[in-house]
């Protein structure tokens, strides 16, 4: 498999400029997300997302607490976007996605913090939260591209995502990374504020998978395209599991690669919701094991194996 970024085609023959402006335009009378705002966000109005015309970047830099075909030897490039167009009560990044952590940059700030990230030796620029910001991302990109940006695009979303955002993406993100959150539609609303989560994210999963497939990881271990799906497991069976597994499984491929994640804890505003007022215990993450392995998922990430107690146990000590 050609390793090569896909935008670059995109950008030599026109396609990548036609992109960026079909995306500007969703800003107008936003819908670049399935909240459909409707605010003019060229105006600088906003709506759930709480951004405005320019994006907002929190940090950026060498990520090594990604999945290892991100992280490789050199780490992921993360860019962590501001804001978000999900409210979950529970994000363990909540100074950044709801308090508003971070600064305002411009497309050219943006292009040039692509391209410092390549030269360190990223293996990828991992867009974390970019839902809401695809438009300013892509007008970025073209600056890019044309100074020199040459490695794949990760797309690291919380799966609230538009399918006809999504399909102006197309050929430009080499590999996506979306959560898959929740199966159930009250949870989703109750705990992100997110409407018709379950279709709208399963939808999303399947176009994406459309676009690029299983995961592909190369001869040195790094992920160069594909899909890659997150999934939280929630106290209580908050999160469905069992059901995101047979979904993946029957409606995208067998062989996706999965990561079952046991990293959950309280903060934020979890407190207040006494189904999520504490961590998950070793019984529930052993029992989403399970789930994902019967429904026949056969490429679960490295942590989702028997041998991944030991870092569970030693995470549920901290």
């Amino acid at each position: 498999m050609n390793s090569a970024p896909t935008y670059l085609q995109l950008h030599r023959d026109g396609r990548l400029t036609k992109r960026a402006r079909e995306a500007l335009d969703l800003l107008q009378n936003c819908h670049v997300c399935p909240h459909c705002c409707g605010v003019n966000r060229i105006a600088d109005e906003t709506g759930q997302c709480r951004t405005g015309r320019l994006a907002i970047v929190s940090s950026y830099g060498p990520h090594f607490g990604e999945e290892s075909p991100l992280v490789g030897t050199h780490g992921s490039g993360t860019i962590f976007f501001t804001n978000c167009n999900l409210r979950c009560i529970f994000c363990q990044n909540y100074t950044i996605s709801q308090l508003g952590e971070g600064a305002i940059v411009t497309k050219e700030g943006l292009a040039r913090i692509m391209l410092s990230l390549q030269k360190r030796g990223c293996h990828n620029i991992n867009l974390v939260s970019p839902t809401h910001v695809v438009p300013q991302i892509l007008e970025a990109l073209e600056i890019a591209v044309n100074l020199g940006l040459r490695i794949p695009l990760v797309y690291n979303s919380g799966g609230y995502d538009s399918i006809e955002t999504l399909k102006l993406l197309e050929g430009i993100i080499d590999i996506y990374m979306p959560d898959m959150k929740y199966f159930d539609d009250k949870a989703a609303e109750r705990l992100s504020n997110a409407k018709n989560y379950p279709p709208i994210n399963q939808a999303a999963v399947k176009e994406m998978h459309r676009q690029v497939g299983n995961l592909h990881i190369d001869e040195k271990g790094i992920a160069t395209r594909g899909l890659l799906i997150r999934h939280l497991v929630l106290p209580n069976g908050l999160a469905g599991t069992k059901g995101i597994a047979r979904f993946i499984a029957t409606e995208v491929s067998p062989d996706s690669y999965v990561n079952i994640m046991s990293q959950y804890h309280p903060c934020y505003e979890a407190f207040q919701v006494p189904e999520l007022s504490r961590r998950i215990s070793r019984e529930e993450f052993l029992q989403a094991l399970e789930y994902a392995q019967k429904a026949g998922l056969n490429r679960l990430d490295r942590f989702c194996t028997p041998s991944s107690l030991r870092l569970f146990e030693t995470m549920q000590s901290v």
